[in-house]
Order: C-alpha cells, then structure tokens, then sequence
C-alpha cells in the first residue's frame, strides 16, 4: 500500500471527462429551457388565440410546438448518447489498472476478492447515461425555472423554495436511512456469490460426500441476509420516492391555489397561475427523479467509493528503466514478512545467496514458512522488511511484464487456466513451437501429449480439468521452464509424481543449471536431493541450517523426520 500524500486516481480520471460534461450541461440547458415549451404554448393558444378565434394562428403556434417537441427529444437523446460516450472512455481509462488490481488485491489478501471491482466498474459505467445522471446534472439548472418563478411573484418563488427544501429533506433522510440496508445487503450478496463461486469449483468433493444439502444451506443463509437487507432497503426507498411525489405533487397544485389567490387580488396575471403551478412542478422534478431512482445512486457511490479505495491502495506500479537481462544471481537479505494484512511475522531474519546458475532444497517441518518463503523469492508477496534481490534489483519492484519472462514459478496448488497445452505452457503469449516442445521434454510430457488425437492444441479444460493430478503437475512444470527462465522457484513440484515423473524432475533439475538458471526446489523427498547443490532447513520462518546439501545433512540429526513430514 501507498503511504504519505494520498491519491485519488478514479477521481482523476472522472476528471478528465470535463469535455463531456461541459457538452452535457450545454445540451441540458437548452433541454430545460425547451422544457418551458408546454408552458408558453398554453399561454400563447390562452392570451391569442381564445382572444382572436384565430384557426391559423392556432396551427402556426401548433406547428411550432410540435417542432420544438421533437428538437427537445433529439437533445435529450444525444446529451445520453455523449454520457454513454463518457462512462465508455472512463471503462477504457481504467479497465487495464483495475484488471491488475483484481490480482493484486487477491495476492495480498484483500478481503475483496473475486471479480468485484471489474463489476464495480461496470456498475459505474452504466450509471453514466442513467436517468439518475441525467436528473443530477438537471437539479442546479432547475434555479433557472425557479428564477422566472420570482420574475412572475416572490411569494410564489419561496413557496417553490420550500418545496425544494422539502424534497432535499426526504433525499436526506433517504440517504441515511437507506445506507446501512444497502450496505449489509451488498456483503451478504458478495459472500453469497464467493461462497457459490467456491462450492461449485469443489463440487466433486460436495457429491462424493453427501454435503450438497448442507452447502446449499449455508448458501441460503448469506441469500436470505441479503434478501432481507435488499428489501428493507428497497421499502425504504419506495416509501421516500411515494413521500418525494406527494410533495410535488402537492406543491404544484398549492402553487395554482395560490396564483388563483394572487390573481383575484389583482398581483398576477390571469394565465400565470398556471404557468405557476407547471413551473413550480419542474423545478421539483429533479429531485424527485433523484430521490425515486436513490438506490441506483447510492449503488453507483458505493461502487465508486470501493474501486477508489481499491485503485488507491494498490496503484499501478511506474516502469522503471530497462534492465538487461539477469544471470540468476539470488541475494536474500534480512527477509521478515508475514500474510498480508497480517502483522505476525511468518519469516523471520531470513538470509542467503546463491550464485547465477546453482541450485537450492528448502526442506523443513509443517508451518515452517516454507511457502510463504517462495512467494517472496518469485517476487509474488512484498517484505515487511529486507530485500529479495536477482543481480542487485528488488525482485518485487521490478517490472513483472518485464521480467517475468526471466522467472519460472510452480506453486504448490497448481494454477492452470482454460486452454490449450501449447498456450499454457508458453504463458499465454506468442507459442514458441521449438520452446514448448522443449520444455515438454524437460517435464516428460512428450509421452503423454503423443496420445492426445489434438496433440498441443488439447483444451485441458478449466484449471485442467481433463488432466490427471500427475499431468497437471507436469504441464505446469513444462510452463515453469518455458524459455529457461534465470530463477526457477518449484513449490513441491514431485507432490504428485510417480518415480517415472521424479526421475524427469531430476533431469528437468540438472539441464536448468547447466543452462545457467538458478533453482530453487521446495520438497519433502530425498531423491531430488541428487541434483541438488545447497540445501537450507527452515524451522519457524528461521534458517536452522544453509550450506552443500552434503554438509547440511551430514549435521542433521534426523533428516528423514525434516524432509518426509507434509506442509
């Protein structure tokens, strides 16, 4: 996260919509001065035509009105239209940072997971050209019409102003009533959906065990909260939206009774009441559009307020120079860190080096730190303090668009996405055939792809779902030595291979460092050690012992209990 001056990025870009603003409130003012058209026509066919029985007159002032009619719809369409425009180019602005907000926010821990910020985004866009936007931009234009109210007689125009200020006390009211509903329903809706998002990508083990029924439970809870919030919230808008409507209506008809009451005193002309009491109506119209349409404004706030606090704790990361490609030389100094969001330290004083194109075991004992150490030697996790650096760069700050490219990572929980073979293995980027071919040699994939009828193009399905636990370990290897990446870091790459998929790992090992490439090896088996040169032993997020592997386990008094026990 930022520290010291806060920024407000989504604000920024908002910001730099002016030009379209400034077209919409051009646009708005000619629509609420053609708004007045029903007024004036009524004055005009009341004082000229009722006088003069003229039929021609009464076409030309007809005529007219319908002309105006139809300028009024084409503003109103194309002032939406430039809105659309601007919720569009904000999307297109920001999409490509809130994209790596998701990730990072998900990396480090942020409760906000999922893929709520890209519907926060969506959610914002939309409201752009709503009639709630549209009504926002039209109140403060609405002291026009309440100006020529006072033209035609104060008493009239503050009769109108209180009646504003009635439709601001209901928005008020509204908004603080409504806020704490909308709140809770939207957390139970968002836990709702995560918890169904989760279920359902662990539904083999749901059916297999029976636990369908008591899922769908939990499930219907988090549903019913937000159901129940959702409809506190929805009866306390509606009822505000009856009231807001009361309150208009009741102040126009006021208005007519009291231009009738002006009128027979003789302080108001004879068609003005009327004029009154439509103009009274308008000025009052915004608001309430504003207080009836309320859940979508607030929805559209409380997006907004989320993705800022989101686009603001994690901003985009500035490039910095270019770096010539590394070496592999690995240099930890000082690591402490834990969880994100979590002040407990998980490692602790964690340092050592490796020189570019040697090889390191991570062994040690459940809930060592073993993984968490990983993440922070791939670059994933930031430190609390030290440094994880490959030829003197912070490994964290470094540009991952950049530098990925020089970097082969195999989490523990295998990560593979729907695809193809060919373009999980080359990252999702342009597929190097001679490089794919390759690194599925180096994995012992070759076999395997061989009895695929479709051969690299085999679709493997959502997080490989088509593949055995074993073959899902080996293409995710194959990915991690795309290229011969400088630093290769393997989570227990050997947790579920057979000795065929070992012996392959132990030659993937060796033709790595021959290559130049750095490895280090997370692992709970003695047979990778062969390929191995250091090995280090970490107990409680401390370093017990680093050196030759030879050496290590020469003052180990038990290894087999540190490297047999499962993480």
């Amino acid at each position: 996260m930022t520290t010291g001056k806060m920024n407000f990025p989504l604000r920024g870009k908002v910001a730099a919509l002016y030009p379209y603003f400034r077209h919409v409130c051009v646009f708005s003012v000619v629509v609420n001065v053609l708004v007045l058209v029903p007024s004036a026509y009524m004055m005009q066919v009341y004082e000229r035509v009722t006088s003069s029985r003229s039929f021609m007159t009464l076409l030309m002032l007809t005529i007219l009105v319908i002309g105006l009619y139809v300028i009024l719809e084409a503003l109103e369409w194309v002032r939406r239209q430039v809105m659309l425009h601007a919720g569009a180019e904000l999307e297109r602005n920001v999409r490509e940072q809130v994209f790596s907000v998701v990730f990072t926010a998900r990396l480090q821990g942020h409760s906000a997971t999922g893929l709520q910020p890209l519907h926060d985004l969506k959610i914002i866009r939309e409201f752009f050209p709503s009639h709630a936007m549209q009504a926002i931009i039209d109140a403060p234009l609405a002291l026009l019409v309440l100006g020529l109210i006072f033209l035609m007689n104060p008493f009239l125009g503050w009769f109108a102003v209180a009646g504003a200020l009635a439709q601001f006390g209901i928005g008020f009211i509204n908004e603080r009533n409504i806020r704490g509903p909308l709140m809770e329903a939207h957390r139970n809706s968002t836990a709702a959906r995560n918890y169904a998002e989760s279920a359902i990508r662990k539904s083999q083990v749901i059916e297999s065990m029976g636990m369908h029924e008591d899922i769908h439970g939990r499930w219907m809870n988090f549903q019913q909260e937000f159901l129940l919030h959702q409809a506190k919230a929805s009866d306390l808008a509606g009822t505000n939206a009856v009231v807001s409507k009361l309150v208009q209506s009741l102040t126009s008809s006021l208005l007519l009774g009291l231009g009738c009451w002006l009128t027979l005193r003789g302080e108001l002309h004879g068609a003005g009441m009327i004029v009154a009491s439509i103009l009274g109506g308008r000025v009052l119209s915004p608001l309430v559009q504003i207080i009836g349409n309320w859940r979508q404004v607030e929805i559209a706030c409380e997006a907004f307020n989320r993705l800022e606090g989101l686009m603001t704790a994690y901003p985009s990361k500035s490039k910095g120079m270019p770096l010539p490609a590394p070496d592999g030389a690995l240099s930890v100094e000082s690591l402490f860190t834990g969880a994100p969001g979590s002040s407990t330290y998980i490692i602790r004083g964690v340092s050592f080096r490796l020189p570019a194109g040697s090889s390191l075991a991570i062994v040690g004992p459940s809930a060592s730190g073993k993984t968490v150490l990983s993440r922070l030697l791939a670059g994933i996790w930031p430190a609390m303090q030290g440094k994880v650096r490959l030829d003197g760069n912070d490994i964290y700050r470094c540009d991952r668009e950049e530098l990925g490219q020089y970097i082969g990572y195999l989490p523990q929980n295998v990560e593979l996405l729907e695809g193809t073979i060919s373009e999980n293995i080359s990252r999702f980027g342009e597929p190097d055939s001679k490089k794919v071919r390759e690194a599925c040699r180096m994995a012992g994939l070759e076999v395997l792809i061989d009895q695929f009828p479709q051969g690299y193009e085999t679709i493997i399905g959502d997080d490989g779902s088509f593949l055995s636990g074993g073959e899902r370990q080996r293409v995710a290897l194959a990915r991690a030595v795309y290229g011969m990446p400088k630093l290769v870091v393997l989570d227990e790459p050997d947790s579920s291979l057979d000795e065929q998929g070992i012996a392959a790992l132990i030659s993937t090992v060796k033709r790595l460092k021959a290559a130049g490439s750095t490895v280090i090896v997370i692992t709970h088996r003695v047979n990778i050690l062969v390929a191995i040169e250091h090995l280090l032993v970490l107990v409680d997020g401390q370093v017990q012992q680093f050196g030759s592997c030879r050496e290590v386990l020469a003052m180990l008094q038990s290894p087999p209990v540190i490297l047999q026990s499962k993480n």
